[in-house]
């Protein structure tokens, strides 16, 4: 009987220190004020079209494809009292996606072939989010985060090529600078994390669309290209937080 009393004591004793040590883990990996952290991952995008005109003419029977991009980030987690936080990143990104527009009897006379517009956009982007942790046991973490989001895009290894077209030398400006809203979902198990967001275009991509008039053929050689276009992008990366 005793020596099961030791036993048991021994037992509730070791209970306490691993409880003690847990505790003191928390401590030091889960609450403090800022964290840092690294990520990477990948993207596929989408480019939503508000009308894509030739002339006076609206091409119909557009559609989008998506391609896969990546992009690296370091982020700053500012935390606050009862589980909420602020979080701003730096990130490189290379978004990458197409639109095509079949050569079918709605768009007939409009364009010489199947057509595609196939886009890349390297871009650095800062976004700021504010965050809610609805789990937060260590080690187990998972949060809702949203904010705005502002990018800018590298013009030299920005572009956009057009094929299956009447107009010859077509060339798109990009704005240098695009505004999105992110919403997302975090979950970690101690310092490694997955996460999973979308970001909505609010704004027009294209700043102008022009083309080679002397190389163009008439009456195609007459027709001013219209292209309104807002980018919207599913993304996943793995990172890790200090």
């Amino acid at each position: 009987m005793r020596t099961n009393a030791f036993i048991l004591l021994c037992l509730m004793g070791l209970s306490g220190l691993s409880a003690h040590a847990q505790t003191e883990s928390r401590n030091e990996t889960n609450d403090p004020k800022v964290n840092i952290g690294i990520k990477a991952g990948f993207n596929s995008t989408m480019f939503f079209i508000d009308h894509f005109t030739l002339g006076e003419n609206e091409l119909q029977d557009i559609q989008n494809n998506y391609k896969i991009g990546y992009f690296g980030a370091f982020f700053c987690r500012f935390n606050f009292k009862k589980h909420h936080f602020l979080q701003t990143e730096f990130s490189y990104n290379v978004s990458k996606g197409s639109i095509s527009i079949p050569n079918d009897v709605n768009n007939a006379g409009l364009i010489d072939d199947n057509a595609l517009v196939k886009t890349d956009i390297h871009s650095i982007d800062i976004p700021l989010l504010y965050g809610y942790k609805f789990v937060d046991a260590y080690p187990y973490g998972m949060a809702f985060f949203i904010g705005p989001k502002v990018a800018y895009a590298w013009e030299k290894h920005t572009k956009s090529e057009y094929s299956g077209f009447y107009q010859q030398g077509i060339k798109e400006e990009i704005r240098p600078f695009s505004f999105s809203g992110v919403v997302g979902l975090a979950v970690n198990v101690s310092n490694i994390f997955f996460d999973f967001r979308y970001e909505i275009g609010l704004h027009d991509l294209v700043q102008s669309i022009t083309y080679d008039k002397t190389l163009t053929e008439n009456p195609y050689n007459t027709q001013d290209i219209s292209l309104k276009r807002r980018r919207n992008v599913l993304s996943f990366s793995v990172g890790v937080i200090f």
